[in-house]
């Protein structure tokens, strides 16, 4: 199947199998006579040995914070760390795991354009591009913060779509989300694996993706990469996604094989990726070629997966302007996501944007950030021991957990679904008159299902 689904015998995409083999992995160098740790490496995507120890230097971390910060996780390395470690805000950025979930409806256009359109495999040229889109955002090397059990986000005034997302677990740490407009309903549970390695950590996306076409009610599912953190304490932090993804059209059994290119030495590679669409019988129609943090086109293709004569690629996707020297490295849609301009009519008291030190940070308050990011977590460990003690059990508000356990390629994953209240809710509120204006941005942050909790 993999060789099929990457044409490394010959064709168009040929030079992927030469290139990996020619480029290898980045260059890398162990820090250990810089700084004294064993097992740590620093990881340039551009650079080569002999700049590595200068390499190491860079990054957000004074030289007392690295140490500090590698003497607490040493301990950790080969575990998988999601929600095992408290970090502190100076690696964070004011957004939460909810809100980066919205971050995919960027392009939603895309989808759109799928649902119009009548011929099959351009269908997955569109979806396919949707789903790559996100990740130019998700190369940000700031860490979300991780949603409070019971927390949401809502997002409405982009492209017709009405969003909710839901934290539904606390341990193991799960999110569920659904989107919706008149072409296509989005449904994720979203769970991450980690494994961390020291100076970078490997991130598994155990999830379960689904996109409905309303058009045809045509079922895609989604797996996406793995991607790999690197230099998180020693050096400037990247991200690269090495792997395929796979976008599988459930009702027909077409499907896209796109293989994001691992960065290799210089950065060779960085940012690729090739692909194909396939038809049901596995063979491939329409060639795609492009660079995540840019664009990406397609083309038609024959059998050997060889351009057709007379036609010509053509781009389908290309990364929107984003805001100069943003200190989060945001783009002009992640600052939606943060402000009230995409907050619904009556927004809910657990909404992501009223964490008190998510704002904090957005406003460059690290102190108070911190200090809140504390307060928050005690509370969610105080509500957890009133709830056992009662002897009741926490329950999803906008999602119902099901009996329904999909295998992933990294383990078997618990689905969420959603339950259609929120639909109701926001018609409710929207259609409801003589709401009292509200500033929306004084609301208090309460996800609190058993009651506001405080802490003495």
């Amino acid at each position: 199947m993999a060789s099929k689904d990457q044409k490394q015998g010959g064709g168009f995409f040929a030079s992927i199998a030469s290139s990996l083999s020619n480029f290898g992995n980045a260059m890398q160098k162990s820090v250990n006579g810089l700084v004294g740790y064993e097992g740590l490496e620093v990881i340039n995507p551009e650079g080569t040995a002999e700049d590595a120890e200068e390499e190491a230097q860079r990054g957000r971390w004074k030289q007392e914070d690295r140490d500090g910060y590698w003497k607490m996780m040493h301990k950790y390395i080969g575990s998988d760390v999601t929600s095992m470690v408290t970090l502190p805000v100076i690696i964070f950025e004011p957004m939460t795991m909810l809100q980066k979930m919205a971050e995919l409806m960027e392009y939603s256009y895309l989808l759109d354009h799928a649902d119009e359109c009548e011929d099959p495999y351009m269908r997955l040229v569109y979806a396919s591009s949707w789903a790559i889109s996100v990740y130019f955002a998700y190369q940000r090397t700031w860490k979300p913060f991780n949603p409070i059990l019971g927390e949401t986000y809502e997002m409405v005034n982009h492209g017709g779509i009405t969003f909710i997302s839901e934290q539904v677990s606390h341990h193991p740490p799960m999110s569920a989300g659904h989107a919706e407009n008149e072409h296509f309903t989005y449904d994720v549970t979203s769970k991450l694996k980690t494994k961390f390695l020291g100076n970078s950590v490997d991130v598994y996306p155990l999830g379960r993706t689904r996109v409905t076409l309303k058009r045809d009610g045509v079922v895609l599912d989604l797996v996406p990469p793995p991607t790999k953190v690197n230099n998180l304490i020693f050096g400037r932090t990247w991200v690269d996604s090495p792997g395929e993804m796979i976008l599988t059209n459930l009702t027909t059994g077409d499907k896209v094989v796109l293989y994001f290119q691992p960065c290799g030495w210089f950065g060779a590679g960085r940012y690729e990726v090739d692909g194909y669409v396939y038809n049901a019988a596995e063979e491939p129609k329409i060639l795609m070629t492009g660079k995540w943090n840019e664009s990406m086109s397609y083309q038609p293709c024959d059998m050997e997966g060889e351009p057709l004569s007379g036609t010509e690629l053509k781009e389908v996707w290309r990364v929107a302007d984003v805001p100069q020297n943003d200190k989060f490295q945001y783009t002009f849609f992640a600052h939606k996501i943060n402000s009230f301009d995409t907050a619904p009519r009556k927004l809910l008291a657990s909404d992501s944007r009223l964490r008190p030190d998510r704002y904090a940070l957005e406003k460059g308050d690290l102190s108070k950030a911190g200090a809140e990011k504390s307060s928050l977590e005690e509370r969610q460990r105080a509500e957890k021991r009133n709830r056992e003690a009662k002897g009741q059990h926490f329950t999803p508000r906008w999602f119902d957990f099901t009996d329904e356990i999909t295998p992933t390629p990294w383990g078997d994953l618990e689905v969420y679904q959603y339950n259609g209240k929120y639909t109701a809710h926001h018609a409710a509120a929207n259609s409801a008159n003589g709401i009292d204006e509200v500033d929306i941005s004084s609301i208090e942050f309460n996800p609190w299902q058993y009651g506001s909790v405080t802490v003495e």
